[in-house]
C-alpha cells in the first residue's frame, strides 16, 4: 500500500519502510509524527483519490535525523560592469522513516 502525502508545500509518494527527506518538521529525533494530509491511497490497481484529502487516512513516521542539504551556490554577474556577487544557501530537512500507511 502506498500514499501520496503533502508536507512542507510538497507532495511525496510513500510506502511503509521507506526513508524520505522532507522540509523541516519541528520534532525531536526518535519522535513519531502523524501526517494526516493524505491526498491519495493506492494498493495495486486500486486507487482512492481524496477531495482534496482522503478522510480517515494517515501516515505514521519516525524522525531519523534533522540536517541540512548540500550548499547551493548562487553567483550573479553583470558582464563588463565589474559586478560579481557570490552567495549560498543550505536548506534544512527532516529525514523520516515511514512506519505505516493507514486507510
Amino acid at each position: 500500500m502506498y500514499a501520496v502525502i503533502k508536507t512542507g508545500g510538497k507532495q511525496y509518494k510513500v510506502a511503509a519502510g521507506e526513508k524520505i527527506k522532507v522540509e523541516q518538521i519541528a520534532a525531536d529525533v526518535g519522535q513519531e509524527v502523524v501526517i494526516e494530509e493524505v491526498l491519495a491511497l493506492g494498493s495495486g490497481a486500486d486507487l482512492t483519490i481524496g477531495t482534496p484529502l482522503v478522510s480517515g487516512a494517515k501516515v505514521t513516521a519516525t524522525v531519523i535525523a534533522q540536517g541540512r542539504h548540500d550548499k547551493v551556490r548562487i553567483f550573479k554577474m553583470r558582464r563588463r560592469k565589474h559586478y560579481q556577487k557570490h552567495g549560498g544557501h543550505r536548506q534544512h530537512y527532516t529525514e523520516l522513516q515511514i512506519n505505516a500507511v493507514n486507510a
